[in-house]
């Protein structure tokens, strides 16, 4: 696709799909909805794969995992009212796990809003306990601004979901803003003020426990938490540490392909079992 460089010359919908391929995005899942067909007659010729899903949870739930296997935003798309509550389920998955996600959602036109029109749905009230970040684009002019906002918050931090809503005459409007820069995933890690604390409670601890989960798990992480493990169980290389040490390690969550820490492992303990 080539992107179009003149300003003032593409519809809202055409920046926000063009501010997607920018972010690098190949997949987006969605169920089609007439509140939003300016974005999915711009994503006709995006490059961008759609995968129009049997509902909007499964929707929602497609593009989490997504999110959780790329560590970059999962994208998706669904209509207003029913649409977006539908996809709540996936929202709250999203939150619960730590996963970059950003939802967006049609929504009336700006001149409706208020009148209890039809499948209006005030987005902030309804997603606000569960995501990190919901707003409206009003302004066609700041499409660009707003999608970049929604991946930088997705990614920092805590990473989680975030819900953009998009009023049906908004999309159709000329939009006079130019791209934003590609978006980086910020990654948080203790100061050594933070480390020397930490070894000094493990020092102090005699029976401390790792508790391990969370979207930005990884190969090298499950292979450092294993180190770590065998350290403190006293199966070798830092002599510093107590020997008495025994280290149980509760997994909360799946890896693709196994646990996070291998069965097999001294460290190992399974989680709480439901009754």
């Amino acid at each position: 696709m080539t992107l179009h460089a003149k300003l003032a010359t593409r519809t809202a919908a055409q920046v926000l799909v063009d501010q997607l391929v920018l972010q690098k995005v190949e997949h987006v899942f969605c169920i089609p909805g007439e509140s939003y067909l300016p974005v999915l007659d711009a994503l006709t010729d995006s490059g961008i794969t759609v995968t129009v899903c049997r509902n909007e949870g499964g929707a929602a739930m497609m593009a989490e995992a997504y999110g959780k296997a790329t560590g970059r935003p999962g994208i998706c798309f669904v209509t207003r009212g029913p649409g977006a509550t539908n996809a709540s389920a996936g929202v709250h998955v999203a939150a619960q796990d730590s996963t970059p996600l950003i939802l967006f959602v049609g929504q009336v036109e700006r001149r409706f809003l208020g009148r209890d029109a039809v499948q209006e749905l005030d987005y902030p009230a309804v997603f606000g306990s569960m995501t990190k970040w919901v707003a409206q684009i009003d302004d066609a002019a700041r499409t660009a601004e707003f999608v970049a906002r929604a991946f930088a918050l997705a990614m920092s931090g805590r990473p989680g979901p975030v819900v953009l809503a998009l009023p049906r005459d908004m999309l159709a409007e000329l939009a006079d803003c130019r791209n934003m820069p590609f978006i980086e995933a910020w990654e948080t890690s203790p100061g050594k003020a933070e480390m020397a604390a930490l070894e000094d409670m493990l020092a102090k601890a005699k029976r401390p426990m790792l508790l391990i989960g969370g979207s930005l798990l990884s190969w090298l992480v499950q292979y450092v938490v294993v180190l770590i493990g065998e350290v403190l169980c006293g199966v070798g290389l830092i002599a510093a540490l107590p020997i008495a040490l025994l280290i149980l390690v509760y997994t909360y969550r799946k890896l693709s392909g196994g646990q996070v820490v291998p069965q097999n492992q001294p460290a190992y303990q399974p989680g709480p079992q439901p009754a």
